[in-house]
């Protein structure tokens, strides 16, 4: 059974409105998958990779109930490249599972549409080989930084940081079906949104028509 529908990878950089663009799209009648809210789920107290992570960093990345407190263990391998290797060693398949068991639910569904994979890490990762489309949110770094710093009450130094730990804009942008620039206006990054989600819907309807 082929899918009826189209698999959309949605990312960016940090500072560069992911999620509002997510949100907007979401408006626009598309499903979103979430994958924070999935790497939310596969860190809960009794998911394999809670056990793992917990082994491998410690208990002092718990909260006194028991969850893992997620800015402690994002303190704790932000700087350093191997601990969060190891992370994503424990998180990502079990993301990919869960990700999987949404699409072939889908399926069996015969659901008929635009799906949105909304994945901060999915060209890092590889995950942009599994998607039909690939939408990058782009900002210029001006903006990211004063994003962040308002945001997240950085420094220029510390924002500076976070864009450079990160694969570069430039590159995710080369890897895009399309690109949603948010370095402007709300209005101007709705109306690029639109236009955007007007080419998926004639994708999805030459999709159906070789698979009907």
């Amino acid at each position: 059974m082929k899918p009826r529908f189209l698999l959309v990878g949605l990312t960016g950089g940090v500072g560069t409105g992911k999620s509002m663009v997510s949100r907007m799209l979401r408006d626009l009648g598309c499903l979103i998958i979430d994958a924070d809210l999935l790497a939310r789920e596969v860190v809960e107290p009794g998911e394999p990779a809670y056990d793992k992570i917990v082994a491998e960093f410690g208990k002092q990345i718990l909260e006194t109930d028991g969850q893992i407190d997620r800015k402690k263990l994002g303190a704790l391998v932000f700087a350093d490249p191997a601990k969060r290797k190891r992370l994503e060693e424990f998180t990502h398949p079990e993301i990919r599972q869960r990700q999987a068991g949404i699409l072939a639910e889908l399926l069996t569904e015969g659901f008929e549409g635009l799906v949105i994979f909304d994945a901060a890490l999915l060209l890092e990762t590889g995950g942009a080989k599994n998607m039909d489309r690939v939408i990058v949110v782009y900002a210029s770094e001006a903006t990211q930084l004063r994003r962040l710093m308002l945001r997240d009450n950085l420094s220029e130094a510390e924002a500076r940081e976070k864009i450079r730990s990160q694969m570069s804009l430039s590159l995710k942008v080369k890897q895009a079906h399309y690109v949603v620039d948010n370095s402007g206006t709300r209005e101007e990054t709705d109306r690029r949104v639109r236009e955007v989600h007007q080419a998926l819907l004639a994708d999805l309807a030459a999709l159906q028509a070789t698979s009907s």
